[in-house]
């Protein structure tokens, strides 16, 4: 076959190295627009630094219309393989390929449908996800499922790491439901639309945590919103963005403490009480400053929290 692809993050990058690598011809791929990045450098663009390495010819429409597919000079392709590309395609789009497109999603479908499915799965508290690769329809991530591979959830697992860990499984995925495919062996399952969840897209207000939250759902945060936005909360008057730290076990010298109040610390890390248990803060930020210990920024405030005994 003739294989389309659109992608446009670094969880795309594997499973386009594998197409390369594969039996099929890959056409073209397709992915996000140059934009402006921070002090107005050109935003990162890894698939297209890919593709160019690899000869690929390289499609960047603002909008990725059938129109607009067709003028930057999309040839016939059979399939399209969609893996974060960024944008819903139309059903004009999907109508230019024989076979459509498939979807590659970092989640087993129905649960998190939606653009951001690895950082929900750790919100959520998930102790398994998956990869999951579906016939594309108009409906987000709705179609049927044609091949899903599932994989444990690290108890400390953060966005980046576990995103990583998916592509690699992707990749693998796909060029085994492409052979399926060849062979006539695959046999498409509906989702159970009952069991459907959606993952929301990320912003910059998602990382807004207060010291009222339980302890697990405020570690859960921390971990789920890496890179961006991070989380962020007061602490000692300031607002200041929570880089890494982890669920403190019940102690009962601390179970009446009100939510925000500083416990102590153990090595350089401030325990804090929440709505529900104690967060052992390890690093933050403050704004306009380097990550830190959470005792270094004490510190500088000149506040002295007990230690608490192991």
């Amino acid at each position: 076959m003739r294989i389309a692809f659109a992608g446009s993050t670094t969880f795309s990058l594997p499973s386009l190295t594998a197409l390369a690598g594969g039996p099929h011809e890959l056409a073209w791929v397709l992915t996000a627009a140059e934009r402006r990045g921070d002090r107005g450098r050109p935003a990162e663009r890894p698939v297209r630094d890919l593709a160019q390495c690899l000869r690929l010819p390289v499609l960047q429409p603002e909008r990725a219309d059938a129109r607009a597919l067709t003028a930057a000079g999309a040839g016939d392709a059979d399939l399209l393989i969609v893996c974060a590309y960024g944008q819903l395609l139309s059903d004009s789009v999907l109508a230019l390929f024989h076979h459509g497109a498939w979807g590659v999603h970092p989640s087993l479908l129905p649960r998190h449908r939606g653009a951001s499915p690895v950082a929900s799965a750790i919100l959520a508290g998930d102790v398994e996800t998956g990869v999951s690769i579906y016939q594309m329809e108009r409906r987000l991530d709705a179609g049927p499922v044609l091949a899903q591979v599932s994989a444990g959830v690290p108890p400390r697992a953060t966005t980046p790491a576990l995103t990583e860990m998916l592509a690699s499984k992707a990749a693998d995925l796909l060029l085994r439901t492409l052979e399926s495919f060849t062979a006539g062996e695959l046999e498409p399952r509906s989702q159970d639309e009952a069991l459907a969840t959606y993952a929301p897209k990320v912003t910059r207000g998602s990382g807004a945590v207060s010291w009222r939250m339980p302890a697990i759902t405020i570690d859960r945060a921390v971990r789920a919103l890496q890179p961006w936005p991070g989380t962020r909360a007061d602490l000692c008057g300031s607002p200041v963005k929570l880089l890494s730290g982890e669920v403190m076990a019940p102690r009962a010298d601390i179970a009446d403490a009100a939510p925000g109040d500083l416990l102590g610390i153990r090595d350089n890390a401030v325990a804090i009480a929440t709505g529900a248990g104690a967060y052992l803060l390890q690093k933050l930020q403050p704004p306009g400053s380097r990550p830190m210990s959470a005792l270094a920024f004490l510190h500088g405030r000149r506040v002295s929290p007990p230690v608490l005994p192991l």
